[in-house]
């Protein structure tokens, strides 16, 4: 698998997806509990969520414009640890905790 945006397998990622979003009504919920008893509730935005999830497939990417090796120009790298922004990232990062 390739991870560019527009890769996707037929029958895998193709029909799949997966997006760890609550819905607004779960938020509503959430905070009128937390008022009613009094609680604090705390926001935080977490950037390195899906840096830790393990790849259950092999997942390989080409090499960013302005890091090329001039050595090796058409070497990939295979990931080991899913990346933000990679299709896979969100299940990964749900699966592995």
């Amino acid at each position: 698998l390739v991870a560019k945006g527009y890769r996707q397998e037929e029958g895998i990622d193709f029909e799949e997806s997966f997006a760890p979003v609550a819905r607004i009504e779960a938020f509503c919920i959430f905070i009128a509990n937390a008022a009613s008893r009094n609680m604090t509730v705390y926001q935080m935005d977490v950037k390195t969520a899906f840096l830790n999830g393990e790849l259950k497939e092999e997942v390989y990417v080409s090499q960013l414009e302005g890091f090329v090796d001039p050595d090796h120009p058409t070497h990939v790298y295979r990931l080991k640890k899913a990346l933000y922004g990679l299709k896979q990232a969100p299940r990964a990062c749900m699966v592995s905790s």
